[in-house]
């Protein structure tokens, strides 16, 4: 467990960078948007292709989607408990779409990919990518639907979404580049050489630059106007005890490889989605309750970890 921790202090160590060098304005936002680009566009769509076609026959790969029960349960309860949670503990009326949402989705790229990798290894991804593929489902779907009937306004109108839109956000170029590097694998084609020397240059970009833009994040969002009340503990539990621990739960109930419920319950105590704060602000939510939920989310993470360590290596 200790090796695992080192691991993932050094990850962590890169977002101390980041947000050293926005203090001393090396980044700034734009740079962080960017960052996001490079990472969701480019280093990440390479990763995800390189991982299946080199880690997974055909038989290993369609033993992957028996476990997918697992995240599509556990977000659909760990939703349903938040919508009772904020009814006990009178979630402000005006935060109570972002509430929920934060609370059952996670951090599943920028920070759960790295962790992952720090602690299981290349034969985790996988198993983060399914994780991923329900996360943002929902996150974009049902998630966005609760975040827009925050704004008052949209409480007197019906809220519509265009599909095409939601399957954009859906089969992001993270996952397209996995969905070609399945086909790739299945039809058990080589990989060029000069292919995969370019396309191992660029997946060796996610991790940092993933760390970068939650310290630009961080930094930028500013330490001290963080604000704790109730409901960003409520949204603290959430993440870090009942959405893990629904995952755990619901492992001994249904049959899965260990180190798959392993990378489930690390991704499902992630902390909260990088573009919470964006989003809130465009649809008119509590921006502030959104950025302090992400920004205690994110550092009181690395003093949480050795807790969630323990809590996988019994799995």
């Amino acid at each position: 467990m200790l090796e695992a921790y080192l691991n993932i202090l050094v990850i962590f160590s890169l977002m101390f960078v980041g947000y050293v060098l926005s203090y001393r304005q090396w980044f700034s936002n734009h740079t962080a948007d960017v960052f996001s680009k490079l990472v969701l566009n480019l280093a990440l769509p390479f990763n995800m292709f390189l991982t299946i076609t080199s880690n997974f026959s055909k038989e290993e790969f369609l033993n992957l989607f028996q476990g997918m029960i697992i995240p599509i349960m556990s977000m659909l309860l760990t939703m349903a408990l938040s919508i009772g949670y904020r009814r006990v503990f009178h979630v402000k009326e005006t935060r109570k779409g972002i509430f929920t949402t934060i609370f059952t989705c996670s951090n599943t790229i920028f920070i759960g990919l790295p962790i992952n990798l720090a602690i299981f290894g290349e034969e985790a991804v996988p198993y983060v990518l399914l994780y991923y593929i329900i996360n943002t489902t929902v996150f974009w779907t049902i998630g966005v639907y609760f975040i827009a009937f925050d704004d008052p306004r949209t409480k007197e109108a019906t809220v519509t979404f265009h599909p095409l839109a939601v399957l954009k956000k859906v089969f992001s170029p993270a996952l397209l580049g996995f969905l070609i590097g399945l086909v790739w694998m299945l039809l058990n084609i080589e990989i060029p050489a000069f292919l995969a020397d370019f396309g191992t240059y660029l997946a060796n970009l996610t991790t940092p630059l993933s760390m970068f833009i939650i310290g630009i994040i961080v930094y930028f969002h500013g330490v001290k106007n963080l604000k704790l009340n109730k409901d960003i503990i409520g949204v603290l539990l959430g993440r870090f005890v009942f959405s893990p621990l629904i995952v755990w739960g619901l492992g001994q109930w249904i049959p899965v490889p260990s180190l798959m419920l392993q990378v489930f319950i690390i991704q499902a105590a992630m902390p909260v989605q990088n573009s919470i704060p964006i989003l809130a602000r465009n649809y008119q939510a509590d921006e502030e309750f959104a950025a302090s939920s992400l920004g205690y989310s994110v550092l009181l993470y690395l003093l949480y970890i050795p807790f969630l360590l323990k809590l996988i290596y019994m799995v």
